[in-house]
């Protein structure tokens, strides 16, 4: 059983191994993309990354001088019993995550005008940026899955939400996910990138289930259509660093969600870069 104290120590734990680590099966899929790429500049490309990763893994530091912002997927069983104060103290385990890392100082200082305007400069201490609104799923059993994801600037400059006419048809819609994939990812910089789609009714529902398919795809078991979009794009020839090769999309993860009966698709894409997806998982139960 957790306290509310372990909620605080294990959130901020797992910021830091979202921010400092590979998944395995982000690991296989660059061993891959390097045993099999044609281009002998974008093989070094790919080969460094994962030297970054496994020396961001031991010394534990940043993957990348973008720390990023965290995001938070709550995923709270039937029978969980979620008690008093456990969102405060997840806020407390990012600002203590985000010090320990450490962030990158990020936060904006001022009133709306001012942080729009970024005139009154930021906060000198990491721990200040704010989460993102949390979000939430219900789930079978009685614990509660905690992912965090850090999600990087660069990205979202080329993400894009909007709807897409569907014409009856799924290819219509996929065709238009390539290209969608393909402009975003010649325009990056940071490739191969990491592709997240989600599908919905609205651009909120869209863009949270975008979020979902960063939180739970995996590269070692990519559907149909996550393979014909990776392909897609691949066939671009940006390649890793926009040297050219083979390797543009290290893996496509795509979440559709309900659909209503209208003309339209809501797509939401998420252009990650090389070291997307930044996330890790704890688990609690009270």
């Amino acid at each position: 059983m957790n306290t509310l104290k372990d909620v605080t120590v294990k959130t901020a734990e797992t910021l830091v191994k979202a921010s400092t680590s590979f998944g395995e099966d982000q690991k296989e899929a660059y061993q891959r993309a390097h045993a099999s790429e044609s281009n002998e500049h974008a093989k070094w490309v790919l080969e460094t990354i994962l030297q970054n990763a496994e020396m961001a893994e031991k010394m534990q530091l940043p993957l990348c001088d973008d720390t990023g912002i965290p995001h938070v997927l709550l995923e709270i069983g039937d029978a969980a019993a979620v008690p008093a104060g456990f969102l405060k103290a997840v806020e407390d385990g990012i600002a203590s995550g985000l010090r320990k890392l450490p962030g990158r100082p990020m936060a904006v200082r001022g009133g709306d005008l001012e942080r729009l305007s970024q005139s009154r400069g930021l906060y000198e201490d990491s721990g200040a940026l704010a989460m993102a609104p949390v979000q939430i799923r219900r789930v079978e059993g009685g614990s509660i899955a905690l992912t965090v994801l850090m999600y990087g600037g660069g990205p979202e400059i080329r993400g894009k939400t909007l709807r897409v006419f569907h014409k009856h048809s799924a290819d219509t819609v996929i065709n238009e996910m390539i290209a969608w994939g393909t402009e975003g990812a010649k325009m990056l910089g940071c490739q191969p990138c990491v592709l997240a789609y989600g599908i919905g009714r609205s651009h909120l529902e869209a863009a949270s289930l975008s979020l979902e398919a960063m939180a739970k795809g995996n590269f070692s078991q990519q559907s149909e259509i996550e393979q014909r979009i990776t392909q897609g794009v691949n066939q671009s020839a940006v390649g890793a660093l926009g040297l050219g090769g083979d390797t543009t999309v290290l893996g496509t993860f795509v979440k559709v969600g309900p659909q209503r009966a209208s003309g339209i698709r809501v797509v939401s894409l998420r252009t990650g870069c090389c070291f997307d997806p930044r996330r890790a998982v704890t688990n609690f139960t009270f």
